[in-house]
């Protein structure tokens, strides 16, 4: 995937400014930054359900378009399953649709620990539960790149755990993840990391980089030095 000076606006004010960007196959992206910093812009934009100004190319092809469409897979933070239903009977829909390319159901169910739930419908399941259920209907697809936005939310350590080495997996058997969050020690789970502020990328690197480089301890410490870095450096450009 390359992103290439990409602009959205909504109205008269400008969301994500010139934004560059570039994602290698069989990689896991995370992109971090706090909420309201533009992350769920460019994931849509990246889907082709948000309109923008710049060059974008999504698996060579553009954004949205009917060659790529089935290829990739979108988990939002709000829910997009069927209520009424199970979450065997959402995954097996999902796994119709995708056709051929699509994971067996129940694998995806271990994967992302709802068999002992896979028969209740999706109303009676908890936040957490139900998305985990989001989650699993974009993986039956078995998409080419995936895109997440903050997947993690509201799950328990250990179903945390089991899904990074899922991605990490499927990251090995060539898909392209590309995974949002606002917690920073999920960095050490991504081959490269993108930190965003303000509809602005501030660095591309990876978090052991990013400690080295601005000498901070904590990831955290590291973010409000890159911050910090940046805010310098606009008002010398102002000069």
């Amino acid at each position: 995937m390359e992103v290439a000076d990409l602009h959205v606006s909504r109205g008269r004010k400008e969301i994500l400014h010139g934004l560059g960007l570039s994602l290698a196959p069989g990689t896991v992206t995370g992109l971090l930054g706090p909420s309201g910093c533009g992350k769920t812009t460019l994931m849509r934009t990246l889907v082709g359900v948000q309109r923008y100004r710049g060059r974008v190319s999504v698996l060579g092809h553009g954004p949205g378009t009917p060659a790529v469409r089935g290829r990739v897979g979108y988990v939002t933070q709000g829910l997009v399953v069927y209520k009424d239903l199970t979450a065997r009977q959402n995954l097996r829909y999902f796994a119709r649709v995708a056709g051929a390319r699509a994971r067996d159901v129940q694998e995806v169910l271990d994967l992302v620990g709802l068999t002992a739930l896979a028969d209740r419908p999706v109303s009676s399941c908890s936040g957490g539960e139900a998305g985990r259920v989001s989650l699993a209907c974009a993986l039956v697809a078995g998409p080419d790149l995936l895109v997440m936005d903050e997947p993690t939310v509201g799950l328990d350590p250990l179903t945390r755990e089991e899904l990074w080495e899922s991605f990490r997996t499927m990251a090995q058997e060539g898909t392209t993840l590309l995974v949002s969050s606002h917690v920073m020690d999920e960095a050490f789970r991504c081959d490269q990391v993108l930190l965003m502020r303000e509809g602005r990328l501030l660095t591309s690197t990876t978090a052991p980089e990013l400690l080295e480089d601005t000498g901070a301890t904590t990831l955290d410490e590291a973010f409000l030095a890159v911050i910090t870095h940046s805010a310098e450096g606009a008002k010398e450009d102002l000069r």
